[in-house]
């Protein structure tokens, strides 16, 4: 057993990376989103059904692939969601219809459903200690490449044009195959879990109380996400901002992410977990209020506040995977599926027609009563039991 875990730190920071640069692809699609659809000539309607729809193939499949994960410790699941991700996600931004451009974004948001389970199951399992430190960290350097990938994305569409993302595949590429030598194999040193059963597993998962609480936190955080980043890139387009302003506005919103999942452990010590989750869910309502008023008059300050609403809605994110790990460790990888991507496919499902209710009420009205949700439901938080 130390032989297996005499690298895990090693193994740990190239998880890390391969993290940030998994998620440097995850932010291609919204900030060109607006121009894709310009190119091929289809609504924000469509636009937001498609992605909903890839989200939806993605992101409801990671607890399957989780199941998987926690029974077969192997690194197929890390290297294949990595190659998969960084192929097809940018192939996204120069396909020639539409059929093509959902083809390509499920292959690519399926890279990152491989991706994610299994190495949030490792990192819990090379962390002998500070678990939860590892975890913010991880979970920051995701939000750190999923902030740079709309500045990169937005960078490369104004400068060389739309067809010329897909020359960004290389690096994922390049660090997917050097991971090989890098994150050790753990099949033939580890013994395999019990949960054979996959409906027994997913039922003693769903019947815990407690997980349930968390699933619902999660939701909540990627409402607000998911929301703010499909429709506002739509209404800064309309009133004549470039793609690298959206990008870096995208770039702004999920680097305060960052920001707020690395400190999360520490504001956890300070305050206490239900704190921090409670905190995250209530204050963006009032916030997303702020930006409403001011996006036009202080445009500034308008993005300064869009930024504390990602800072806020992701202050939770570490503190909620390694609550659900804790809760239920046997299911490492199926739980941080649930939390990590099913959360964000049911979401998904929901706002299938966010981008027509959004063309008939307004943007901004759909996203004050999408942010009012989370405020509402906090109060659940007080129910969920901190000496786990």
């Amino acid at each position: 057993m130390e032989r297996v875990f005499k690298n895990c730190k090693s193994a740990i920071i190239w998880l890390t990376i391969a993290h940030c640069i998994c998620d440097i692809y995850g932010g291609f699609i919204n900030p060109l989103m607006p121009f894709i659809a310009s190119k091929l000539g289809f609504s924000m309607a469509l636009a937001t059904v498609i992605v909903a729809i890839t989200q939806i193939c993605s992101n409801m499949l990671q607890p399957v692939f989780g199941f998987f994960a926690d029974n077969i410790y192997k690194r197929f699941f890390i290297f294949w969601g990595l190659i998969l991700a960084s192929t097809f996600i940018p192939l996204a931004a120069s396909a020639p219809n539409i059929p093509l451009l959902i083809v390509f974004m499920i292959l690519g948001c399926l890279g990152g459903s491989f991706f994610h389970p299994q190495s949030l199951g490792f990192v819990n399992l090379f962390s002998k200690e500070n678990c939860s430190g590892n975890m913010g960290v991880f979970v920051s350097l995701g939000s750190v490449g999923f902030a740079i990938g709309p500045l990169l994305a937005a960078y490369i569409t104004q400068t060389v044009g739309l067809d010329k993302v897909c020359y960004a595949s290389i690096l994922g590429l390049v660090f997917a195959f050097s991971m090989f030598f890098f994150v050790p194999k753990l099949s033939n040193t580890i013994s395999s879990p019990k949960h054979k059963d996959f409906f027994k597993s997913f039922k003693e998962i769903l019947s815990e109380k407690q997980m349930d609480l968390l699933i619902l936190v999660a939701m909540m955080k990627s409402l607000v996400t998911n929301s703010t980043c499909i429709l506002l890139p739509f209404l800064w387009k309309s009133m004549g901002y470039t793609p690298f302003y959206i990008g870096f506005a995208l770039f702004l919103f999920v680097f305060a992410g960052a920001i707020g999942s690395f400190v999360s452990p520490y504001a956890e010590k300070a305050f206490g977990s239900k704190r921090i989750i409670y905190f995250s869910m209530w204050a963006t309502f009032p916030m997303m209020i702020i930006f409403t008023l001011t996006y036009k008059t202080m445009p500034v300050f308008s993005m300064f506040m869009f930024g504390i609403i990602g800072f806020t809605t992701m202050l939770a994110q570490p503190v909620t995977l390694v609550w659900s790990q804790k809760l239920l460790p046997k299911y490492k990888s199926i739980v941080s599926g649930f939390i990590n991507g099913f959360c964000w496919g049911t979401i998904a499902l929901l706002l299938t027609g966010l981008g027509t209710v959004a063309e008939r009420f307004g943007i901004l009205n759909v996203l004050l009563i999408l942010t009012f949700i989370p405020a509402v439901t906090s109060y659940f938080v007080k129910y969920l039991k901190e000496d786990n």
